[in-house]
């Protein structure tokens, strides 16, 4: 009993804002982590992440059948679901994967900016446990349980100031991640012609054409950026 009261204090426990000072110098060490391509290659997986983990829980949330998530070293994924191939069900489930992200972190910048950084971090790993279980391959699992442990490293040894911090950078680093694969898409799609990415099967399934998919990719990153501004009160 004396251990679970000691756990809820750690996830309930309320925190002060940031200094302002440290919360600019969070949000600028994210925005590298999205612009600067060395950087990026290696934390796009958190993003991959998200995007997966949205596939999987509406296509879950639908009624279909989850296969199962594939996670790669490109950063690429592949999340399966049986079901019906047509209907709205299909349609959610595509749609779930570029918005997950922005989603996601508009969703963590609102628990964040009540005070509860250490209860944010915790969802994560409880998030994170349940994409593991549905993990199919190697690197996937290697992903998702390096990702875990840094994230428990945070909530456990990790001060109120280090908590906010790590809170902070993730749910940055996800909003603007979100952004960049939103865009990235886009570009891929218009060097490439675009077959099998989200856009283009929305575009099959709808008739609507992909660059309109794509487009409302990128303006919900955009939202969810300045709602999330907005919550944490981090403005230019």
């Amino acid at each position: 009993m004396d251990a679970l009261l000691e756990f809820w204090g750690r996830v309930s426990a309320h925190q002060d804002p940031l200094p302002a000072a440290t919360a600019l110098l969070t949000v600028l060490t994210a925005g590298l982590f999205v612009l600067v391509p060395a950087l990026w290659r290696r934390a796009r997986h958190l993003v991959t992440i998200a995007h997966e983990g949205g596939h999987a829980l509406v296509a879950t949330l639908t009624g279909r059948r989850l296969g199962g998530i594939r996670l790669h070293s490109d950063t690429s994924g592949l999340t399966v679901s049986r079901g019906r191939p047509r209907g709205f069900g299909m349609i959610l489930t595509l749609l779930a994967g570029y918005t997950a992200p922005a989603l996601l972190g508009l969703a963590a910048a609102t628990i964040l900016g009540a005070g509860y950084a250490g209860g944010l971090l915790w969802l994560l790993l409880a998030a994170l446990a349940l994409i593991l279980v549905q993990i199919r391959n190697w690197f996937g699992l290697w992903s998702v349980l390096v990702t875990g442990a840094l994230i428990l490293a945070l909530t456990w040894f990790g001060t109120p100031l280090v908590q906010g911090i790590g809170a902070l950078l993730i749910t940055t680093f996800l909003l603007l991640g979100a952004v960049r694969t939103a865009i990235e898409l886009q570009v891929s799609r218009s060097r490439r012609g675009g077959l099998s990415s989200d856009a283009d099967q929305l575009a099959r399934l709808t008739h609507v054409p992909g660059i309109v998919w794509a487009a409302l990719f990128v303006l919900v990153a955009v939202l969810c950026v300045g709602l999330a501004a907005s919550v944490l009160r981090i403005t230019a």
